[in-house]
């Protein structure tokens, strides 16, 4: 019989990055308390910009925003937000969305799965992904749960389950 197996990705759908960042643009629009503190929130090439009149404004924004990501169910380990920062009158918050896992982050996630996973579980980097392979089901999915609990500093889904 042959090997089962699935891959480990951290992917974002940008289409519900971009409702969330619409959803947070139309709050910020009608909400009184950021009625004429010049609050705006727009993408900005493929960064996300955050604008408002003082930097607790600026981060007021940026919860909105995340909040909006939560709901549509993107984890807030993909979201990258920098420091709120003075650009004239208006502070400033740049964040990027993260995609694919690191080299690094890879052989983390590698690791574990080999020092802490059922034995016969095999783990193989390949570009940006993670695939995990074994002879049993079982221990793919305890490889999931596993990983679940543990607390990674990115997002991972697990996507190819064969």
């Amino acid at each position: 019989m042959a090997d089962s197996s699935f891959d480990i990705v951290s992917k974002v759908e940008r289409q519900e990055v971009d409702n969330a960042l619409n959803q947070a643009a139309k709050e910020l629009s009608q909400r009184y308390d950021f009625k004429g503190t010049g609050a705006t929130i727009a993408w900005s090439g493929d960064k996300i910009l955050m604008e408002a009149n003082s930097e607790e404004r600026v981060k007021a924004v940026l919860d909105v925003f995340e909040t909006k990501l939560v709901k549509r169910g993107i984890s807030l380990k993909a979201l990258d937000a920098g420091e709120p920062q003075l650009s004239g009158k208006e502070y400033k918050i740049f964040a990027t969305i993260e995609e694919g896992i690191s080299q690094e982050n890879a052989k983390k996630v590698a690791k574990i799965i080999r020092d802490e996973g059922p034995k016969g579980v095999k783990a193989q980097v390949q570009g940006e992904e993670l695939r995990v392979s074994s002879k049993s089901r079982d221990d793919l999915q305890e490889v999931q749960a596993l990983l679940k609990g543990k607390d990674l500093d990115f997002a991972i889904q697990f996507v190819n389950y064969r």
